[in-house]
């Protein structure tokens, strides 16, 4: 086996350093320690999602009952625009130059939404993935002084969609057991 030349080693360092994001590295105008907190709490946000979505695919699957038709399309929209704000939210974490989490043990860490056990009764479905809306609301909330302080506007405006969706999304689920 030939040995690699200096050239070849000074490359394959300078490939390895820049797979590794750095903030340092970064100047997207936010100081390091909160670009560092509001991409640690966007991994927060990242995991609830995540996992709000797999309950929410999972009650789409098994849910049963008179309400069968109803809340299996309304599983179907909601999970539909939970995938889709999960790619969202991780591109963010992406563009502020960290990496996203990306497994069920990174996730399982991170998230505070409880994976779902069991299949509970349509109506209990529907009460959980209603607390779990709120649950995200509260994460992203939590968020949005960092994002905020650091005049980091595209993760506000992403924070406050996301807001926006879980609220009205929670209220729609609360009015269907009230």
């Amino acid at each position: 086996m030939a040995k690699k030349s200096v050239a070849e080693k000074g490359a394959v360092k300078k490939v390895a350093k820049s797979a590794t994001p750095s903030a340092q590295a970064l100047d997207l105008g936010i100081p390091a320690d909160k670009l560092a907190g509001i991409t640690e709490g966007l991994s927060r946000l990242l995991a609830d999602t995540y996992t709000l979505y797999l309950k929410t695919h999972n009650y789409h699957w098994n849910v049963t009952g008179p309400q069968f038709n109803t809340l299996h399309q309304m599983f179907m929209t909601q999970y539909t625009e939970l995938g889709l704000a999960v790619d969202e939210i991780a591109e963010r974490i992406r563009a502020l130059g960290a990496f996203a989490p990306g497994s069920y043990s990174a996730f399982s860490a991170l998230a505070t939404v409880q994976e779902a056990s069991g299949v509970p009764s349509a109506d209990h479905m529907v009460a959980n993935l209603a607390a779990d809306q709120a649950t995200v609301v509260r994460t992203a909330r939590a968020v949005f002084p960092l994002a905020d302080a650091a005049g980091d506007e595209p993760t506000a405006d992403l924070l406050t969609q996301r807001m926006q969706v879980h609220e009205k999304t929670a209220w729609m689920l609360r009015a269907m057991i009230a």
